[in-house]
């Protein structure tokens, strides 16, 4: 369902954009500087943005809320706080990550953390952050995954909840064990080494 809508509001929101004669571009700048300008070029473009935001408000409340789960019952399991306290440290937490990197975008745009290090001058906590998520967390979450499902989970189990048999899950079964942990290495280097 999640790659279907994905896909239906990529075929929504694009159209508009190349009809404006905008420049698409991808994440925070598509989403708030291009479709702004785009809805406001519109017949009825403030209804629609406002729409198309209040909707990307509840999707990321409800994507922030199943990522903060297992972060909150870790912090439940090896501490003695309660499940409401390791929700609101965890919540505040991140709500302080966020606000700092909203305001690497203008009032600390010249706070460079890691200014040290070459690769990383100039680059402020909002850069930094889409940097190791993008280049190093999803690639690695990525690269276990598939080794956990390929080498440790059980084969009639995998059978089981996939409802594949026979040659469909030995060619699945294949590509999970040895040749997405490949392809997922070569692009983390990839991304390290560019």
């Amino acid at each position: 369902m999640d790659t279907g809508v994905a896909l239906l509001a990529g075929l929504a929101i694009f159209p508009v954009v190349f009809a404006n004669g905008l420049e698409a571009g991808a994440g925070p700048g598509l989403i708030f500087q291009t479709l702004p300008l785009a809805f406001g070029n519109m017949p009825m473009g403030g209804l629609f943005g406002t729409l198309f935001f209040v909707l990307l408000l509840f999707a990321a409340w409800t994507s922030g809320i199943s990522l903060l789960e297992p972060v909150v019952e870790w912090v439940e399991e090896k501490t003695s706080m309660a499940r409401t306290g390791s929700a609101i440290l965890v919540g505040i937490l991140c709500w302080g990550l966020g606000i700092a990197s909203i305001l690497s975008l203008n009032v600390w745009s010249d706070v460079a953390p890691l200014a040290m290090f070459e690769r990383f001058e100039g680059k402020t906590i909002f850069d930094l952050l889409d940097f190791f998520t993008a280049n190093i967390m999803l690639p690695l979450s990525g690269l276990l995954t598939a080794v956990f499902v390929g080498w440790f989970v059980a084969k009639e189990s995998l059978k089981l909840d996939l409802a594949l048999d026979g040659r469909g899950f030995q060619l699945w079964f294949g590509l999970i064990r040895y040749v997405t942990p490949v392809a997922v290495i070569i692009v983390f280097a990839y991304n390290l080494m560019g």
